[in-house]
């Protein structure tokens, strides 16, 4: 109760908010996939050709969970993702704590993003590996910390982890640069694409696809929950990295599989997605009207760089994020307040989440009350 008591002191406590009907410039459904009532016809199409009349799984896959429909998807994550395999998790943090406490071993080292997702950090911190943080994005440092560790350790597998997007910046790594250094080192190279898929790439695939990069990487972790609108996440690799998850990553182990309709709507997401491209491209102008937006009523500045659909601007302080946020809500636009402890003390902000169904209107009377509040 002390930590509760602590947290409530700071201005930090957390309480489950429920929907008010706001204008969204909060949520991860960054295409409008999770109100897309095509896919939802399509996903009960699926179970209806099957003939699958299930409302779960049953078990974990490697009991009675497992099921034609879990191999089919899995065959189509792959394709269409460009990876020779692809196995599917219950969520992000599923995959994430599945594929780093399972996969480096106890002579290993990882090196990590300092701004890593919690999922990444979780799942290092259950495994064996030697772990190390490097600098948000500095890749000469990184490759410092790499040249000492291979000093003192020559014989260890290194593993490189960072995100393509990241979720509370917006930001993106140079994923060429990171990929040719790894390649130097010898270095296995993994990517969290969380906030990338749906976004980039020419059918979504994410950042790396979009720089031709697929095949350079160890492996991807990708996820539906955000862009794709449904649920789920799958870790891209190769055959034998999958078959290694599935004897021993233990949140896949241990866990009931997912039931056949969220299956089914993967399938469908996937395949909205490879026959139109106009969502994606409408999040693109969108995102490009918000940072012309940002430039014409000079709050460049207080934002972090981002091409991305995830926008942050930088105001420091719980209770002044809160109380900013609070305002934007009372006016109608659904604009979220980032505390600290989720991100450092100091570096509070509001997180903008851009949709391809915002319009040019909400774009520019969200940026107009914020740029009122800096005044």
């Amino acid at each position: 109760m002390a930590k509760l008591t602590e947290r409530q002191t700071n201005n930090a406590l957390r309480k489950l908010p429920m929907p008010k009907g706001l204008i969204d410039f909060s949520s991860n459904d960054y295409l409008g996939l999770a109100q897309n009532g095509t896919i939802f016809k399509n996903a009960a199409n699926i179970l209806k050709k099957k003939g699958v009349i299930a409302n779960g799984a049953t078990g974990s896959r490697l009991l009675t969970g497992n099921s034609g429909l879990y191999g089919e998807l899995e065959v189509v994550l792959a394709s269409f993702f460009g990876s020779e395999s692809a196995l599917v998790f219950n969520s992000g943090y599923d995959a994430n704590i599945g594929f780093f406490s399972a996969v480096p071993q106890r002579t290993d080292l990882i090196f990590y993003d300092e701004l890593a997702h919690a999922s990444i950090r979780d799942g290092i911190g259950m495994g064996l590996a030697q772990s190390y943080k490097f600098k948000h994005n500095q890749l000469e440092g990184l490759s410092g910390q790499i040249d000492r560790a291979r000093e003192r350790k020559p014989d260890s597998d290194i593993y490189v982890v960072t995100e393509s997007v990241f979720s509370m910046d917006g930001d993106t790594p140079d994923l060429k640069a990171l990929a040719e250094l790894c390649i130097s080192k010898g270095a296995y190279l993994v990517v969290d694409e969380a906030h990338a898929v749906g976004v980039f790439g020419s059918r979504g695939e994410g950042l790396l696809h979009e720089l031709g990069l697929q095949d350079k990487v160890f492996a991807r972790i990708v996820t539906f929950g955000k862009a794709m609108g449904c649920h789920g996440a799958a870790v891209l690799g190769s055959d034998s990295l999958k078959s290694y998850l599935v004897n021993f990553a233990r949140s896949f182990i241990y866990t009931t599989g997912m039931p056949p309709h969220s299956l089914a709507t993967i399938l469908a997401a996937c395949e909205h997605l490879s026959i139109s491209g106009e969502g994606k491209m409408q999040l693109m102008r969108n995102i490009n009207f918000f940072k012309e937006q940002l430039r014409g009523h000079n709050l460049e500045a207080h934002f972090i760089p981002s091409d991305s659909a995830v926008h942050c601007c930088l105001v420091e302080g719980n209770e002044k994020v809160k109380n900013w946020s609070l305002q934007l809500q009372d006016k109608g636009f659904d604009v979220k307040p980032i505390l600290s402890p989720t991100v450092p003390k100091g570096q509070e902000r509001l997180r903008f989440c851009l949709h391809s169904f915002n319009t040019e209107n909400e774009i520019k009377d969200v940026l107009l009350i914020l740029a009122e509040l800096f005044d």
